[in-house]
Order: structure tokens, then sequence, then C-alpha cells
């Protein structure tokens, strides 16, 4: 049985949710109160309605309890996010995602019942930020509050280095999940003596200052070689 999915709000961040859930085969109701927003979408999606998402009435001849998850990308209008996260909770929607726009808007979301809140924006800055930081770093993601998940590619300093050699873990507190090699064959939970070249791509979890602190340390020692 496919995965049945409302999506209430339908700016950049709802429309990129909505087309990646389609994608990847789940049943998706898309709802906005924009009649044009609604026409553009509704040919990629398995319903679309125009409809005021503060509207208790609305939502409930729609159905929405029978959802398993509700994504609310409204995110300029606090009020509006607000009342439509506390109406899908007393729909009894078995799972809420809202968007926020700041950490004040996400704990009263927090608050009233969302089980998930994302802050696409601020991460999208982290990540970007953290990206033009390093010109090792390809990729970056967050993975809680705590722990983060980086691609780096091998700065000089680690060319021909096993990983028992190097003792990320032990040092730093991070683990090395893959190498992805220059024919880009893929190595997934590397053994401790296979050997890194330089710019094989790495892929790392750990803590952000952890990661902060390995990128910072091969890079001086790369200066050096």
């Amino acid at each position: 049985m496919r995965n049945q999915f409302v999506v209430i709000g339908l700016g950049r961040f709802g429309q990129s949710v909505t087309e990646t859930l389609v994608e990847n085969e789940n049943d998706v109701l898309a709802i906005d109160k924009d009649e044009q927003i609604i026409q553009e979408i509704a040919p990629k999606v398995t319903h679309a309605v125009q409809v005021d998402a503060t509207d208790e009435t609305a939502l409930e001849q729609l159905g929405l309890h029978k959802f398993s998850h509700a994504i609310v990308g409204i995110g300029e209008n606090l009020q509006a996010s607000i009342l439509t996260t506390l109406i899908l909770k007393e729909l009894n929607v078995a799972e809420i995602t809202a968007k926020a726009k700041d950490d004040y808007h996400g704990k009263a979301l927090s608050k009233i019942g969302a089980d998930n809140i994302v802050f696409p924006e601020r991460d999208m800055g982290d990540r970007l930020g953290n990206l033009l930081s390093s010109s090792n770093m390809i990729d970056y993601l967050e993975l809680s509050s705590e722990y983060h998940m980086a691609e780096i590619r091998a700065p000089k300093a680690m060319d021909g280095c096993t990983l028992q050699k190097l003792k990320i873990n032990k040092i730093y507190g991070c683990i090395v999940m893959a190498i992805k090699d220059e024919d880009e064959e893929v190595n997934i939970s590397p053994h401790i003596e296979d050997q890194i070249h330089h710019g094989d791509i790495l892929t790392i979890i750990g803590k952000h200052k952890d990661i902060r602190r390995l990128q910072k340390d091969y890079r001086e020692k790369s200066k050096q070689k």
C-alpha cells in the first residue's frame, strides 16, 4: 500500500517536498489557497485542492485524518502556520511535519503538537556556509542537532595512509562510513587497513566541531607537504 501524504502550502519548499514524494511513488494531496498554484501542480499529484488551510471544516471534509503524514509548508504567515498545525493535530493526523521560520516559530509549532520541525532557510544557510568554508568539502548534512554527515575530498596529507594510521575515530571521534575513489568505486564500511589516496571522497559522520577540527588539522598538515 502506497503511503499517503498531504502537503499544505505550496511555496518553493512545499512544491519541492511534493515533487519528491511523487517521484518516490507516494500518494499526495496538495493543498493551497492559490488557485493558479493548484492548477499548475494538479497534473503531478494524486489530488490537488484549493482551500484555506485555516478552515477546520474544510480540512475535516477532506478526510485528512486518514492520511499518515501531513507537511505544513506555510512559513511566512505564522498565524496560518500555527492554526493549520493545531487543526491537523485535532483531526488526529498520525504525523505532522511543519516548516518554521525561526526558533520561536519552531517552539510554538512543537508545543501545539508538530512531530517534526524543519528550518529550510536556516539549514540551507548552514550547509552553504560549511561548503564555502572549505575547498575540500563536497556536501554537508545535519543528521540531528548533534551529529552531521560530511563528504570530504581527501587532502594531500592523507595520501597513502590507512584508516588505522590516520586514527580518525580515536582522535576526532568521527567515523569514516565510505570511501569513493577516482574511478567512482565506493568502498562501504572500509576496513582499517584500507588506504586513502589524495582526491578520494570520504563520507564521514561526527559532531560538527569534530569534523571542523579534522578539516583544520589536515589543512595545516597538507600545507606542510
